[in-house]
């Protein structure tokens, strides 16, 4: 017997829009002339920046480690033996400023993770070295970094992992190139 009614649809989280999905939709209705496409990806990057930087120091916090300090002894231990980097390369490998390095650095080294030698090839530079007690550290915090991206990711495919890897490589070199996007009237 027909009622008239339509039938009810159960929608799925899966179905239902994001906070950007749905932020995109009410720019679309209220500013349709403003094209707000990029939020796409940049609003959701932003969004999950907070999200994973939380899930990351939740699985650091039981090596006495955040994720700064974390950054700088998994990169020194990823170079390889004698674990030894300038505090330029360092930034160049880092996501910090040369203050905020130089911050971490001083901490890292009052903890004896980490001690500063003179640089042998040039008397006034400087050169980081993980130390021993660094090495204890940073390794078992490697595995569980490595478990908690692994768990971020895991509602993805492989495929869709990559693709959403390359995607975001192509915006770094980009961004690291100085290309600029430029606003179209």
């Amino acid at each position: 017997m027909k009622t008239g009614r339509r039938p009810e649809t159960t929608q799925t989280a899966k179905d239902r829009p994001d906070r950007v999905g749905a932020g995109m939709a009410r720019w679309r209705r209220e500013v349709p002339d403003i094209d707000c496409s990029g939020k796409a990806v940049v609003g959701r990057v932003l969004h999950l920046h907070d999200r994973i930087l939380r899930e990351v120091n939740r699985a650091l916090a039981p090596h006495g480690l955040k994720y700064p300090a974390y950054a700088i002894l998994a990169t020194l231990r990823v170079e390889g033996a004698p674990f030894r980097m300038s505090p330029k390369a360092l930034l160049d490998a880092l996501i910090l400023t040369s203050g905020g390095l130089s911050n971490l650095l001083r901490r890292l080294e009052s903890e004896g993770l980490v001690r500063r030698l003179s640089d042998a090839k040039d008397g006034r530079g400087v050169i980081v070295e993980l130390t021993e007690a660094g090495r204890a550290r940073v390794e078992p915090a490697m595995r569980d970094h490595a478990a908690a991206e692994r768990s971020l990711v895991a509602g993805l495919s492989a495929r869709r992992r990559d693709n959403a890897g390359e995607a975001l490589a192509t915006m770094i070199r980009d961004a690291d190139a100085g290309r600029r996007f430029r606003a179209r009237g």
